[in-house]
């Protein structure tokens, strides 16, 4: 069993930076894909970025290529989402999530077993 836990939400103003953790329990960590959704209310589930359990392959969506930045940190069983030049629409739960070990990156939900509870980003305009 696999728990993820996220921190490091809050609320920020337009173009603010903010560096989301999700800490997971277990010994596979580094063999597990791991993923960042949000969700906005009223909204679907929405990918946002992803990285393979080495760390040498990234993923990220259009809407936030370029200003979002996914890492990990596998002796800490931590993955991170930097996020700069922040943007109201950027505004959700964000969730992490993490896939079957030895499975590969992906952009939809059903690639992943299991769900962190999420974190708040708010950003105003």
């Amino acid at each position: 069993q696999v728990q993820l836990v996220e921190s490091g939400g809050g609320l920020v103003q337009t173009g603010d930076s903010l560096r989301l953790s999700c800490a997971s329990s277990g010994r596979t960590f580094s063999a597990r894909a791991m993923g960042w959704f949000r969700q906005a209310p009223g909204k679907e589930r929405e990918f946002v970025a992803a990285i393979s359990g080495s760390g040498s392959s990234t993923y990220y969506a259009d809407s936030v290529k370029g200003r979002f930045t996914i890492s990990r940190d596998n002796a800490k069983n931590t993955m991170y989402l930097q996020m700069n030049s922040l943007k109201p629409e950027d505004t959700a739960v964000y969730h992490c999530a993490a896939s079957k070990p030895l499975y590969s990156i992906s952009d939809h939900p059903t690639g992943y077993d299991y769900w962190g509870q999420g974190t708040q980003v708010t950003v105003s305009s």
